[in-house]
């Protein structure tokens, strides 16, 4: 069940982090294009740790 979760959180914040970035690109705001750089990278470690826990989950 955390795979789910973990998969759905990294999605999540992967959506949120292209915003940021849209948006600090509209503004001309680099501080905010960075933070969603970081939390779109955030959101791709977390989907990559649903899909460790989903292979390991699957051997055991």
């Amino acid at each position: 069940m955390g795979e789910l979760k973990d998969k759905a959180k990294g999605l999540g914040n992967e959506i949120a982090g292209n915003i940021k970035q849209a948006a600090g690109r509209a503004t001309n705001n680099p501080q905010l294009e960075a933070e969603g750089m970081a939390q779109e990278r955030k959101g791709e470690a977390q989907g990559l740790k649903g899909k460790v826990k989903g292979a390991l989950g699957d051997k055991v």
